[in-house]
């Protein structure tokens, strides 16, 4: 049975002994009948600057253990026989609570009086999280998926995500329904995307090998043994078995994506609870199939393992790459697209940045005279990496984005003054070219919902991103970005 938390919220689970009363009571109850001490490990996804973080942390009483969700989304064995899955759900009461500590223009609060502050936070934040009768209008679940397609849909943001996603599939898989699987749709759609950017170009053309029993002529090299087996035993004296090479679209990288194409299809097709309205994926797909029309379907998974890319064709490189781990999740079994239970490998998506790079693609679809070039994404400088450094004639602006809200007033405070100190950088100042006397702007980008799924048109253009000053500071602004809520 699976432990399910949401993004930023911790959950209590009372050890047990007693088997009955487990079964019973799963919700709530760990099962753990040995001597030692309960112990856990937690999977680390990443290293930062000598950092490490983990998808989720722990901690443990006598009698009960406590859970806390981080940065990271998606499900993983906690013990044997239980597993834990994050669900894309965020309280946008933090949202709130944050929102009225930046608001506050009160300088020199006492320390009881933050303390205070504090306290009603965290009991507005914690009274929001419970669900009641199913329903709870603040805590929202985020469509990572509808984030991943505008991702994808520049080439640029599009090669930042290979470490988006973290997949163990050396471990045992876990069984879950259909529509809890964010693995699959981000799989899909990654590939889709990649591939109808290898359709945009053309396909790429090449040398193959066909063996054919030709009549009547010779082309290319005689296969001795086929010829012995499939002509002179049965008397076929005017045909031959030839190995000869072609120059087309028929290789073996195109019938090995078509296959693929053929299993995301059929997927597409019979799971449509991410895929609906403007998430619907069947343009890209009509848009792909055309392209692949003389390519055949006949392909030697082995040979797959062999190939050679060419470096002017890096999306085959990448699209090949999670074409694998596609045919590898649905056990290279068709019919398992259609299931309504699966089973599914470990994984983990880190949600952070893919806040980052959605933001990112927002920039640039939001500003088409401006390219990847004036954003600067992940400038690096002295161990701090920048998530965007803007730089047009116009406008320079030093930009932080905050997936993850606090709303503990000395906590905001904390990420406002590290924003701001990123713009004192000289290397930073010196890659705007300001000079001492003058300030560089700072802006704090954060998640808010999507009202009635209609994005806010133009919110991310260039002039609009300093029109709310955050109170007792100056030049530091803040701007929520609407992410679509499922």
């Amino acid at each position: 049975m699976g432990i399910f938390l949401r993004e930023h919220i911790s959950k209590k689970l009372i050890i047990t002994k007693d088997a009955d009363l487990y079964c019973k009571e799963k919700g709530s109850h760990i099962l753990h009948v040995l001597e030692e001490k309960l112990e856990i490990i937690p999977r680390m996804f990443k290293t930062e600057r000598g950092k490490p973080y983990y998808c989720f942390s722990w901690s443990a009483s006598e009698n009960e253990i406590t859970l806390n969700s981080d940065y990271f989304v998606g499900l993983d064995w906690l013990t044997q026989d239980r597993f834990i899955h994050v669900e894309p759900k965020l309280n946008f009461a933090v949202l709130t609570s944050f929102e009225k500590v930046i608001s506050q223009k009160e300088v020199g609060i006492s320390e009881n009086k933050i303390k205070e502050l504090d306290e009603l936070a965290e009991k507005e934040v914690t009274t929001a999280s419970v669900i009641i009768d199913g329903k709870n209008d603040l805590v929202k679940e985020v469509n990572v998926i509808a984030m991943l397609m505008e991702v994808m849909t520049y080439s640029e943001v599009a090669k930042e995500t290979d470490s988006l996603l973290l997949i163990d599939w050396e471990a045992p898989e876990i069984e879950i329904e259909q529509k809890q699987d964010l693995l699959t749709p981000f799989l899909v759609v990654k590939f889709l995307k990649l591939l109808q950017d290898i359709a945009r170009k053309g396909l790429k053309k090449s040398y193959y090998k066909i063996q054919e029993n030709l009549k009547n002529r010779v082309k290319g090299k005689i296969l001795v043994g086929q010829q012995i087996k499939q002509n002179v035993f049965k008397n076929r004296f005017t045909n031959t078995v030839c190995d000869y090479q072609v120059f087309g679209e028929d290789s073996l990288e195109n019938r090995f994506l078509k296959k693929v194409l053929l299993f995301c299809t059929q997927y597409v097709e019979n799971n449509k609870y991410y895929f609906k309205k403007e998430n619907d994926i069947s343009g890209i797909v009509n848009f792909i199939r055309p392209a692949f029309e003389h390519v055949s379907l006949e392909v030697d998974m082995q040979d797959i393992k062999h190939l050679k890319y060419n470096p002017f064709f890096k999306e085959y490189k990448d699209a090949i790459k999670i074409g694998q781990q596609i045919l590898k999740r649905f056990s290279y079994n068709i019919t398992k697209t259609t299931a309504e239970k699966i089973s599914t490998p470990p994984f983990w998506i880190d949600m952070p940045k893919m806040f980052e790079l959605y933001v990112y693609a927002k920039l640039l679809a939001d500003n088409r005279e401006l390219n990847h070039t004036n954003f600067n994404y992940q400038f690096a400088t002295y161990g701090n990496s920048l998530d965007f450094l803007i730089s047009t004639k116009d406008y320079k602006i030093v930009v932080d984005t905050k997936y993850k809200l606090k709303y503990n007033y000395s906590q905001i405070h904390e990420d406002i003054r590290q924003v701001a100190g990123y713009a004192r950088l000289n290397k930073v100042r010196e890659k705007l070219k300001y000079s001492d006397n003058e300030e560089i702007p700072c802006l704090i980008i954060y998640p808010k919902p999507l009202q009635n799924n209609e994005y806010d048109e133009d919110s991310l253009k260039i002039e609009n991103l300093m029109t709310a000053e955050i109170c007792v500071y100056h030049k530091v602004f803040k701007l929520g970005v609407s992410v679509p809520i499922l």
